[in-house]
């Protein structure tokens, strides 16, 4: 690559770059300015006074729903972690008839809208009475969850030696002692990208969230967060912090999972 061609790379790099910069530099400096200081004029500069008002009154109003989508966020990734973690086990290394057929059934799940699936959600939410409630969103994203959790370990146990599997059963290991004993020690690149990517989408989703959760005390972050507004005056520095504030969490997942994830979607040998 010639110099020219290096400095046209460069120059579209830093065009892109503050094209997906922006918003956030504008997201972070409304959020620290007073209310007196938020204005379309002004929303160019940093603030002359930063104030942590809008991040407290922020927090005061959707500390109950961020607890709401912990109690949501944790077991849902867990359960859909652990389950698709042994379906993919059992398509992998169990020959069975249907196996394959029953594998891509799985996966069809992934390409179902929520849009077409929201009434019949609904009515069977409402006949196990979780409608309305945070275990009834878990139920749902364990369900959601299930296909990608499938696919994502399905993939990386085919790597793992089935000989491994064959010693554990001479050993006299059954089915599942083989998983816990052979497969779960060595699936921790695995459970890394998984709960990475049901984390985010779970904590991210707000169809399912703003339909069965109707009791603003049971509702999501991500649902509150709509709703922070003002009916009269929009506090933006308000809403521009409570978005930090939603966005924090994910945000400290990449952070301190971020380098795993890589690693973790192109593992599928075992290492020594």
């Amino acid at each position: 690559m010639n110099r020219a061609n290096k400095i046209f790379t460069y120059i579209l790099l830093v065009i892109f770059a503050a094209f997906f910069l922006i918003p956030i530099y504008v997201l972070i400096s409304t959020s620290f300015k007073p209310l007196q200081e938020v204005s379309l004029e002004k929303m160019w500069f940093l603030p002359t006074r930063p104030s942590l008002d809008g991040f407290e009154k922020a927090f005061s109003k959707l500390s109950p729903n961020l607890k709401n989508s912990f109690i949501l966020v944790i077991p849902a990734t867990i359960i859909s972690a652990l389950v698709g973690s042994i379906n993919g086990y059992v398509l992998s290394k169990i020959k069975f008839k249907g196996s394959n057929l029953l594998f891509t059934l799985i996966l069809f799940g992934m390409f179902i809208p929520y849009q077409s699936v929201l009434f019949p959600v609904i009515r069977f939410l409402q006949s196990i009475n979780l409608y309305g409630s945070i275990w009834g969103l878990v139920v749902l994203h364990i369900i959601y969850g299930l296909p990608i959790t499938t696919l994502i370990f399905r993939n990386y146990y085919a790597e793992v030696p089935t000989e491994l599997i064959e010693a554990a059963h001479i050993d006299g290991a059954g089915i599942f002692k083989a998983y816990w004993k052979v497969l779960f020690p060595i699936s921790l690149p695995g459970f890394v990208v998984v709960i990475i990517w049901q984390f985010t989408n779970i904590w991210n989703e707000f169809l399912f969230a703003v339909t069965v959760t109707s009791d603003p005390t049971k509702q999501p972050i991500t649902v509150a967060l709509v709703n922070l507004a003002g009916s009269k005056v929009v506090e933006w520095n308000v809403q521009m912090a409570g978005a930090l504030l939603a966005a924090l969490p994910t945000l400290l997942v990449y952070v301190l999972l971020g380098k795993y994830f890589l690693r973790g979607l192109l593992a599928g040998s075992v290492k020594g």
